[in-house]
């Protein structure tokens, strides 16, 4: 197994961030965007986050690697849902299963408590079972499933939405 480190999100990585993004795109359920989105539109969202001050964590091999990335950020953007937060984490194709991901979702889950957040999100594809499996192992609860939200690939896909509390509240 190859060892990793996880450290704060650089701008020099949107590059890699985008080639990992778009494997998920072009081949799996786990994002409904149906087109690749330029690394233009990544390196400004992902700008967009760090200025707010969100959590963006990145996992990297001994070699530099960039082997998965995760983010928090406001589940939406009404002023009253500035505690609640929506996870995202994505691993590199061929690196999963080992330990990055859990990595990645733990640290992610204690920068968004440091960071104010009081309620955790994740909305997963009801067909991704290793991501709500993740998300089960970690505290988290499925709160809603929605059925036939988005079409991708030809199909109809249901959306499981999972919450964690952040704080005792």
């Amino acid at each position: 197994m190859p060892a990793f480190t996880l450290r704060p999100y650089r701008p020099e990585d949107i590059a890699a961030i985008t080639e990992i993004y778009h494997h998920y795109v072009l081949t799996s359920v786990a994002t409904f965007d149906l087109t690749c989105p330029p690394q233009s539109a990544m390196a400004e969202k992902f700008a967009k986050m760090g200025s707010l001050g969100h959590p963006i964590i990145v996992a990297e091999s001994e070699d530099g690697t960039l082997l998965g990335y995760a983010y928090a950020s406001t589940y939406r953007d009404r002023p009253a849902y500035r505690f609640t937060c929506e996870d995202s984490v994505y691993v590199r194709d061929g690196h999963h299963g080992q330990g990055i991901g859990r990595a990645l979702l733990e640290q992610l889950i204690a920068e968004s408590k440091a960071f104010g957040f009081t309620q955790m999100l994740g909305v997963i594809t009801a067909d991704s079972a290793g991501s709500i499996a993740l998300h089960e192992k970690l505290g988290f609860r499925i709160a809603g499933r929605f059925t036939g939200l988005g079409l991708k690939f030809d199909r109809w896909l249901d959306v499981v939405h999972m919450q964690l509390g952040l704080t005792d509240r």
